[in-house]
Parts: C-alpha cells; sequence; structure tokens
C-alpha cells in the first residue's frame, strides 16, 4: 500500500491528515487572532486595515489561503467520517456508562462540536471572506473595520460568536494534543508540557477572540 493509499484509506491513515491538519489550523487560528487582536490599538483601525490590505494583496498568503481552505474542508470530512465509522462500530450504546471515568464530555463530543464550528465558520465567512473578497458591498470609502463595527453591532451576532468561540475552546482543549498523540509525538517527560500548553492555548485564543465581538458591542473600539 502506498504513502497516500494509506493516508486516503485506512482509519489510522484518516487519523494522521486530521492530526496534520488540525495542527495547520492551529497555527493559523495563532496568525488570525494575532492581525485581528490589532483593532485593540483603538487607532480607528488603521494598523488592522493595513494588515488586512496585506493579507489580501499578498501572492503568498492568498496561496495560502487556498491551502488553508483545502486544510479545512479536510479537516471537515475526515471529522464527519470518522465520526460516522466510530457508530457504526458501536451502533447501540451501551444500556449504562461512566464516560467520565475514561473521557471528558467534549473528547465524546468532537462531532458535535465540529458541527456547530463548521456553522459558526460559514456565518464568518459570509460576514467577512465573503464581503472583503467576492462581492462589491464594501464601497470606496468603507473598510473591513467598518464591517466589523457593523456587524457586531447586532447583539444576536455577537452572542452566536461567543456560542462559536466556546465550542471552539471545548474542541480545541480536546484536538490540540490529540493531533499530538495522533502523530505518535508521545513521550512522558514532554506529554504534560504539551497538555499544558494546549489547554492555555484553548482558553487564550477563544478568549481573544470572543472580547473582539464585546468589545465592537459596547463600544470600547471606536
Amino acid at each position: 500500500m502506498g504513502v497516500f493509499s494509506f493516508l486516503l484509506k485506512s482509519s489510522i491513515g484518516k487519523k494522521i491528515i486530521m492530526g496534520l491538519t488540525g495542527l495547520f489550523l492551529i497555527i493559523f487560528l495563532v496568525v488570525h487572532c494575532g492581525v485581528n487582536a490589532l483593532i485593540f490599538m483603538n487607532d480607528g483601525g488603521v494598523l488592522f486595515n493595513e494588515a488586512a490590505e496585506f493579507m489580501a494583496t499578498n501572492i503568498l498568503i492568498r496561496t495560502m489561503e487556498i491551502v488553508l481552505f483545502l486544510g479545512i474542508l479536510v479537516h471537515i470530512f475526515q471529522g464527519l467520517y470518522l465520526v460516522f465509522e466510530n457508530k457504526k462500530a458501536r451502533p447501540v450504546s451501551y444500556a449504562m456508562t461512566n464516560g467520565n471515568a475514561n473521557s471528558k464530555w467534549y473528547s465524546r463530543s468532537m462531532g458535535l462540536l465540529g458541527t456547530l464550528l463548521l456553522i459558526f465558520l460559514i456565518i464568518h465567512l459570509r460576514h467577512f471572506w465573503y464581503v472583503s473578497r467576492l462581492t462589491n458591498e464594501l464601497n470606496a470609502n468603507e473598510t473591513l473595520f467598518d464591517e466589523m463595527k457593523e456587524v457586531f453591532s447586532l447583539l444576536w451576532v455577537v452572542m452566536v460568536y461567543l456560542l462559536g468561540m466556546i465550542s471552539l475552546s471545548y474542541h480545541l482543549m480536546h484536538g490540540f494534543q490529540s493531533a499530538f498523540q495522533t502523530l505518535g509525538w508521545n513521550h512522558k517527560k514532554y506529554t504534560p508540557i504539551i497538555s499544558a500548553i494546549g489547554f492555555c492555548y484553548s482558553i487564550i485564543i477563544p478568549l481573544i477572540f470572543s472580547i473582539m465581538p464585546i468589545a465592537f458591542y459596547l463600544g470600547w473600539i471606536k
């Protein structure tokens, strides 16, 4: 069996792909969070708009954007496949189980959390990526910062984003360490460190993203 055949057809290969795409998305979230956090400079969006313009026009970034979308799609499809495979392997739940004895509830709910994140992602892309890349909704006098102010002036949107970030946090709590474990990067000395970093990452990144819509809605950012 060739390498590509192994990755695409075997259950272990699919988990490896999940781990690799998961790590790629974890790195992307750091970059995305860093760029968006420039709004906290509270300079009317000047620095944020400059960074957004660079991201939108740099050929390397635009190429990586395509890779990112492919990574997201692969991660979603492989995740759904693994969920369905697990359900097929155990079509009837045990009469009585004590799931917390072996794993956290969010580890057993990755399919649900992933689905909620997919719904959030569609809404998020519609609000910003679709508007800025594929439409003329932003006129010559409007910027992506202006779009953020408008979108986050709606309470229901802020609530959706907060729920999305809660889902992301729990998804990362399992996914961060799971990605390293799937790839065989386990060591009695370093695994606890990876777990600690993963826990902090799972709290800090979603928290920063959560503060952004709240800050706009409450008028902390002008």
